[in-house]
């Protein structure tokens, strides 16, 4: 009787865990192996950069592979295998803080163990062949492109063009051009970093700007690609806007 007792409190607990673990992100979708929670357009809708999503809600899960924007237009959130890197405009410098203590505007993340190394070629120079690139590859190796998907890169860029969110709009409505100026730019050049990135083409304004410093507006291009750096060498953490590669960079993809 007794070993009957505990085995069905063994059973609620782990249920109740369950339940607990499903109710933490709340509102959050899922989509082949990507899940993600708010949209960037919901920032223009409503005029305000709110927290929908804590990302301790991601605590004690491993193979997390997350990025977006801090709640405020106050930094930007990368997580890779699982460790954060949260990073903040402070004065005329920036912090990185590797807690999960911080809220996101949106949220796109992964869980993911398995990936299949693809080297690229020199023919890949920018942001703008990347896209095409993880496109033509993912395809070649069986995943389901009609859905979004993640990747990571691996190398010395010659330059990554980047920014932290900084919040800049004095406490008015934000609009598109207080988002964008909103934005504190930086520069690495020859630095070794890993990269985090998503993949989709149909997710503009949820995960997804639908264009890119490095795709414009009346170029004949969307954008479909949102990553993010974390330096091996230095603090640098944040979006990446543009990106030059060097010789010996590794895409990596999920493996189907």
């Amino acid at each position: 009787m007794k070993r009957t007792i505990r085995l069905s409190l063994t059973a609620a607990i782990v249920l109740l865990m369950g339940a607990i673990a499903y109710a933490a992100i709340v509102g959050a979708k899922k989509e082949g192996a990507v899940e993600y929670v708010g949209a960037q357009k919901e920032i223009f809708k409503t005029g305000k950069a709110a927290s929908v999503v804590n990302l301790e809600d991601l605590a004690g899960k491993k193979g997390v592979f997350a990025i977006g924007p801090i709640d405020g237009l106050d930094g930007e959130i990368t997580i890779f295998d699982s460790k954060p890197y949260i990073t903040k405009v402070r004065g005329n410098d920036y912090t990185v803080d590797k807690t999960l203590k911080h809220g996101a505007i949106f949220l796109v993340w992964t869980e993911q163990a398995n990936w299949v190394d693809v080297p690229l070629p020199a023919s890949v120079k920018g942001y703008v062949d990347l896209q095409k690139f993880i496109r033509e590859q993912a395809q070649k190796i069986g995943v389901d492109v009609t859905k979004p998907f993640p990747y990571l890169m691996a190398g010395t860029p010659l330059e990554i063009k980047w920014h932290i969110n900084v919040d800049r709009t004095e406490g008015k409505t934000i609009t598109k051009e207080l988002f964008v100026k909103s934005k504190e730019p930086y520069v690495t050049k020859n630095e070794p970093v890993d990269i985090i990135g998503f993949y989709s083409e149909k997710h503009s304004g949820i995960f997804l700007s639908q264009y890119a410093p490095a795709i414009k507006e009346g170029s004949g291009m969307e954008n479909y690609i949102h990553l993010h750096l974390v330096s091996k060498t230095s603090k640098a953490s944040g979006h990446i806007d543009d990106i030059t590669f060097g010789e010996g960079m590794v895409l990596r993809l999920p493996k189907p």
